[in-house]
């Protein structure tokens, strides 16, 4: 092994120097603190659990994106987290279940066996809060209120928000009557957006002129809430007249307590079809294209845990937040305290906050410390003076 194979890191990997780590952390502090005044209560899900556990009640995205080992102690399969949300809805089911409304937020590293996209990372720091045991709208409100007040308090300034409903393509499904085959087919193209093919497919296997009309009409769905008026004609030929009361209520809390938000609808977003089960939503902030935030309804979750709930949340990844939100702090000045400094004195100014580099030798200087000021005896007394 070569000397530099022994400091590169696997590609998607990636270590957070000083500054970086700094931002992190003062955002991970932010965003949990805003968390904790909204009631969310702190979980930390271990980054290891047996497989069947892990994977119990999710899509098969998730399968795909987790690394397996084997257990030493016990022979069976384990994973690595790659998604701490199944986990806190394990953690309401049964570690911590409650009465009524529970809710959880939560931070901690995950690892995926390879990224989502070119520019995400491998090793994320997921951040996210999860709501359980309220099936209606207020509770969707609520965490797309959280949501936006986080990204503020994290310091976006302007905020996009795109909100779907997985209801409204699954009651479609669900009246045209598909076989499995051509269901998937279609769910597919529609996903990955190639319009074309889906055009094909659709007029293929969907003989009924109405729903064949509705399935086109869905790449059209697109744009600000004007969206949910023109779907009112969907509602001739499929049962979807709940799903967009549901989309428009939320929509219209969000644009009363953040009228600066941006609202962009898309009912033909499919993201996490197999796993959401109401609205589903994603944040982006401008100029990045990615997502930087997601979530949505995940309703009965739990159910493979004994324990079925309604549930809605979100996450993002810590990491990608530093890399294009411009939350600059302000660099913490140190104090300089030279080897033979009073030790009391020293001590005194830590207590108080104060950041003091002590001086290993005689040799050190404040310059060399990244110092702006430095602690000097006078007249027999250590004080602070600026360099």
């Amino acid at each position: 092994m070569s000397q530099a194979d022994r400091w590169l890191l696997p590609d998607g990997i990636e270590e957070l120097l000083p500054p970086q780590a700094k931002q992190l952390e003062s955002m991970r502090r932010t965003l949990l603190d805003t968390f904790a005044c909204w009631g969310y209560e702190l979980v930390m899900p271990p980054q290891l659990e047996h497989l069947e556990s892990l994977l119990t009640g999710v899509g098969s995205d998730l399968n795909l994106h987790t690394f397996k080992v084997t257990d030493q102690l016990s022979g069976k399969l384990m994973g690595v987290s790659a998604d701490i949300t199944p986990q806190v809805a394990r953690i309401d089911a049964h570690s911590w279940p409650k009465e009524g409304v529970n809710r959880l937020s939560y931070c901690g590293p995950v690892l995926h066996t390879k990224a989502k996209s070119l520019l995400s990372s491998r090793a994320p720091m997921q951040i996210g809060a999860e709501l359980f045991g309220e099936s209606a709208s207020c509770a969707d409100i609520e965490i797309l209120s959280l949501l936006v007040e986080s990204m503020s308090a994290a310091g976006v300034k302007t905020i996009h928000l795109d909100l779907g409903h997985v209801g409204v393509y699954k009651a479609l499904v669900e009246a045209a009557d598909l076989t499995k085959n051509a269901s998937e087919q279609i769910f597919n193209t529609l996903n990955t957006k190639s319009v074309t093919e889906y055009r094909i497919l659709v007029k293929e296997h969907i003989q009924d002129a109405k729903l064949q009309a509705a399935f086109l009409c869905l790449l059209e769905m697109n744009g600000g809430t004007e969206v949910l008026d023109r779907a009112q004609d969907l509602k001739d030929v499929a049962d979807i007249a709940a799903s967009l009361d549901n989309l428009k209520e939320i929509c219209c809390a969000i644009k009363a307590r953040f009228p600066e938000v941006n609202i962009f609808l898309d009912l033909a977003e499919l993201r996490g079809f197999d796993y959401h089960t109401g609205v589903v939503f994603a944040a982006y902030v401008a100029g990045h294209g990615q997502a930087v935030a997601q979530g949505g309804r995940y309703d009965d979750t739990g159910a493979v845990f004994g324990r079925s709930r309604a549930a809605t949340g979100f996450s993002a990844d810590l990491k990608q937040w530093i890399q294009v939100i411009d939350n600059n702090a302000s660099p913490v000045e140190a104090i300089f305290a030279p080897h033979d400094a009073d030790w009391s004195a020293v001590c005194e100014l830590r207590s108080q906050g104060k950041r003091v580099i002590s001086g290993l030798s005689s040799n050190d200087t404040p310059a060399a410390s990244g110092c702006t000021s430095s602690l000097v005896c006078e007249n027999s007394q250590w004080i602070v003076k600026v360099l």
